[in-house]
């Protein structure tokens, strides 16, 4: 039941942070809540049994992309004028957030108020392990694991390029 609660509890936090990520203003505070929405995925992995890659979260995302994230941002070099033609409705945000709070919550409510025990789903042997993160890296998604970082790179000389006020 712990389990259920925190699953729960923690997607709940993922959807808000990354709720929160795609209606700031400010692109710090849109990384620093993206800090908190990996954070709260490495938690689910834990949940999981999958410690590998729960640390593996923490380490990579939420400390070495997110701090290339930042220097982006930085290198932007925004101003407070150059952000108001960004700025939202914080009613749409909050109605958002709280549709997504719904949403997450139903299954909750509805197995507490049925009294069914919640059942953890079945795991091949060695989830989140080394050799099976590997495996499933370096042979079926190899392709795809090789495009992300060529989105990344992508991603740093286009901030690079629009940083550049004359070329």
């Amino acid at each position: 039941m712990i389990e259920t609660i925190l699953f729960y509890s923690l997607g709940t936090v993922l959807l808000g942070s990354g709720l929160l990520v795609i209606t700031r203003t400010n692109p710090l505070a849109s990384a620093i809540a993206m800090v908190v929405a990996f954070g709260a995925l490495a938690g689910v992995y834990g949940l999981l049994s999958a410690g590998l890659l729960a640390v593996l979260q923490v380490l990579v995302y939420a400390g070495g992309i997110m701090v290339l994230m930042v220097f982006v941002i930085m290198l932007l070099d925004l101003r407070a004028k150059d952000l108001e033609s960004m700025k939202g409705k914080w009613t749409t945000a909050l109605l958002c957030l709280l549709g997504c709070l719904g949403v997450a919550g139903t299954p909750f409510w509805m197995g507490a108020l049925s009294g069914l025990p919640s059942a953890k789903p079945a795991l091949k042997e060695g989830f989140g392990g080394l050799a099976s993160l590997g495996e499933t890296i370096f042979a079926s998604h190899l392709f795809p694991f090789e495009m992300l970082s060529m989105l990344l790179l992508a991603a740093v000389v286009g901030a690079l390029v629009l940083s550049k006020k004359k070329l």
